[in-house]
């Protein structure tokens, strides 16, 4: 198989994490015979301080011709003026929706090498498997903001359309048929009316799969749950801002969100695959940051965007092989415990391959 997949290294500790995915990538494809073409483009603070946009039209152009696009991440203290009219995650929200990226997988899975890297009791964490999918181009971070009373008033709207909302239901719905056959809805139908329509939406979808169990969930109630039993959800479904974030606090389940990746889902197979965490410009440059979420991210591209499997599958067992083995970065090793870099880990993993 040939694919061309765009790399948008982003900022901080971008670059090195995406450069070990994209090296067990090329590794993934020496194996299996496929030919990967990569293509690099500017998104984020590196693309502000280049080109004076967060999100260059080239970039958008380079993605929209790939089959897939691997991302580091974007931002960090130098760009880190909320007031700035220009600022990195202006990027990010645009090529989600450059792109119309409206799914936003997010996997949990708990890795029994690593059960006590978490601050969470071991009792509760066992058999924690779940999956967030997170509406990604609706709700209050695209709705209409502004000032008003000279700029003593500002104002954020929460908007969602039964298309929007459907779409992404189902999607959870169809990934729950490989999974454990459980979808949980979350919103806050209790004072919302956009999460009324949501809920209205949610069961009339839930309706057309009467094998796989439905149930809803306050997000207040959800946030709780998710610390106390994880283990009982499998798939949930959410918007926009509660997704955001209800998959950082599942996040810190797995103890380190250096292991945690996502994916992004088009319409068809074009996605956008990175690891949840954000860009750690403490540790940039150092060698030391985790490239494990990255390069399971680039098994999501495998899997969603590829089509492959076999292959995907390979990307993750050779993680577990190399976790079983002992090898750990700083993020996830116990006091005393010897680490690795971002590079050996990166190698780690392809050699396993």
């Amino acid at each position: 198989m040939q694919a061309k997949i765009a790399v948008l290294a982003g900022d901080g500790i971008g670059p090195e994490v995406t450069t070990q995915a994209r090296r067990v990538l090329e590794a993934t494809a020496s194996r299996f015979g496929h030919s990967f073409a990569f293509e690099d483009g500017l998104l984020g603070g590196i693309a502000i301080d280049e080109t004076g946009v967060p999100m260059p039209d080239e970039t958008v152009a380079l993605c929209q011709a790939s089959d897939a696009v691997l991302l580091g991440a974007v931002g960090g203290p130098k760009w880190d003026d909320p007031t700035a009219a220009v600022r990195p995650e202006q990027g990010l929200l645009g090529i989600r929706k450059a792109l119309g990226l409206y799914a936003n997988l997010r996997p949990v899975t708990l890795y029994p090498e690593l059960i006590d890297a978490s601050t969470i009791k071991r009792e509760v964490l066992e058999g924690t498997d779940l999956l967030v999918v997170r509406e990604l181009t609706g709700g209050i971070y695209f709705g209409e903001r502004g000032r008003r009373d000279g700029g003593k008033t500002a104002f954020d709207t929460m908007i969602y359309s039964e298309a929007e909302v459907e779409r992404v239901v189902r999607v959870a719905f169809e990934l729950a048929a490989g999974r454990r056959l459980k979808v949980t809805s979350v919103d806050k139908a209790n004072v919302l009316e956009s999460s009324r329509l949501w809920r209205e939406v949610a069961r009339r979808v839930a309706a057309e799969y009467p094998k796989i169990a439905f149930d809803e969930l306050l997000v207040d109630a959800c946030s709780m749950h998710l610390i106390r039993k994880p283990s009982s959800f499998d798939v949930i479904v959410t918007g926009n801002m509660f997704g955001d974030i209800l998959t950082d606090e599942a996040s810190m389940l797995s103890g380190s969100m250096g292991m945690l990746p996502s994916a992004s889902l088009a319409e068809g197979s074009l996605g956008l695959y990175e690891p949840i965490h954000g860009t750690a410009p403490d540790i940039a440059g150092q060698d030391v940051a985790n490239p494990l979420a990255a390069i399971l991210s680039a098994a999501l591209l495998l899997r969603h965007s590829l089509g492959l499997e076999r292959e995907a599958q390979a990307v993750e067992d050779a993680v577990r092989q190399v976790l079983r083995d002992g090898h750990r970065t700083a993020d996830i090793a116990r006091p005393g415990e010897p680490t690795v870099g971002t590079q050996q880990m990166g190698g780690l993993v392809a050699e396993r391959i």
